[in-house]
């Protein structure tokens, strides 16, 4: 077990590690040809509905990639958006050179897991000169309890080209502890652009302990908007290794912990090309009885001459009965090279709703005025959609 954050209390004998709900069907582009039953769950969180907005569109139900499809124009260009499993049968070379090379099997115990019994996740491939215009989705779900989800996502972002990848997550509610154990690698090649964004919304029975890293080439940009809502215990810190000179890293999190609830996230930059740069925005709200943490990690190495780094982590505490901890490490390896870290931590300012309930407003609703108001930040960054929805998740958790 890691010897830093939550406690994990996980019987690993109790975990089921693969589950099949569809026995000898292969990877299906048609809803029609999926069970109804499993239809009718995605529908309900609104997954089906959502497929319009993206270029592409991925759904893992339990340990399998159940639905992939991708909007013509994409396949014209040579993209290619599949589960990990169908890659490694069509595109083995491809798979072979980038996977696990980027977070190794003796990075923790999770990331060793996962490479054990990795089942399902996605494989996207942009080619050399190729800008997606829209998004692509990848949605993860755990229906059943005692369910262990470990999948396996591999991108590759090559020279001159961009993407714009969306994830979410969710899990129905049980008595009984699940685990979500992925592992995220990702390359940026050469002026490249990458963005991805999850919104993980697990139910409170979840241990989300993810592992998520890129490496960026020169001129480069990784960027991970990363928000956490929800899970028993979760504990990631998306990690952006900025190999190649100019090259750039961004990743902006919101955590929002309540009762019974361990939010320990994050986010590492590691600086090795000269004139680096990156920025760590980091938004926590912890309100009945939970524990929000930030934990981050900036290292600018001895050779990464003229880097800059940022870190800025803001807490919002809702109440005496909850907490909310920073812990940064940030390392400087020259003399040439800067790092920037302000912290806050602080409770709803009581003339703040005073002026607001002054003008009819209620308590509650001018409490969800606020919070909302303090993760502007991370919604500006979401499509529409997204955005929509997440003020209705911290409307629920509140």
């Amino acid at each position: 077990m890691p010897l830093f954050g939550p406690e994990i209390n996980l019987n690993f004998d109790d975990v089921i590690y693969y589950k099949n709900n569809e026995a000898d069907k292969k990877l299906e582009n048609n809803w029609n040809n999926i069970l109804k039953p499993v239809v009718d769950e995605l529908d309900s969180v609104g997954v089906l509905e959502s497929e319009k907005h993206f270029g592409g569109m991925g759904v893992q139900y339990e340990s399998e990639v159940i639905y992939h499809n991708m909007i013509e124009e994409l396949e014209k260009k040579n993209v290619i958006f599949t589960s990990i499993e169908d890659a490694i049968k069509r595109y083995p070379d491809l798979v072979k050179k980038y996977f696990g090379k980027i977070v190794s099997f003796t990075e923790n115990k999770f990331a060793a897991l996962n490479a054990a019994v990795f089942s399902g996740g996605s494989f996207i491939y942009v080619p050399k000169n190729t800008v997606l215009d829209r998004p692509l989705q990848s949605y993860f779900r755990i229906n059943s309890k005692n369910m262990g989800q470990f999948e396996r996502t591999l991108i590759i972002v090559d020279d001159n080209s961009e993407l714009n990848y969306i994830e979410g997550c969710t899990a129905r509610t049980y008595t009984e502890d699940a685990l979500h154990a992925a592992v995220v690698e990702i390359y940026v090649g050469k002026n490249a652009k990458c963005r991805y964004t999850t919104i993980q919304n697990w139910s409170s029975d979840v241990y989300n302990l993810v592992t998520k890293r890129a490496v960026v080439d020169t001129n480069g940009l990784m960027e991970w908007i990363d928000g956490n809502i929800g899970s028993k215990v979760t504990m990631k810190y998306p990690c952006c290794v900025l190999k190649g000179d100019n090259s750039r890293g961004t990743c902006i999190t919101i955590s929002v912990a309540k009762s019974g609830q361990e939010q320990d996230s994050g986010a590492r930059m590691i600086h090795i090309g000269k004139n680096t740069k990156s920025n760590i925005v980091s938004k926590s709200i912890a309100g009945n009885g939970g524990n929000a943490t930030y934990r981050g990690k900036v290292e600018i190495k001895k050779n990464a001459l003229n880097s800059d780094a940022m870190v800025k982590c803001d807490s919002l505490i809702l109440d005496d009965k909850s907490m909310s901890d920073t812990i940064p490490t940030n390392i400087v390896g020259n003399i040439t090279s800067n790092i920037e870290h302000e912290a806050t931590v602080s409770k709803i300012s009581d003339d703040v709703l005073f002026y607001l309930m002054s003008r009819g407003i209620p308590e509650e609703r001018a409490t969800e005025l606020i919070v909302l108001g303090f993760i502007d930040e991370f919604k500006s960054e979401l499509p529409m959609e997204y955005a929509v929805e997440l003020n209705q998740l911290i409307k629920r958790n509140l």
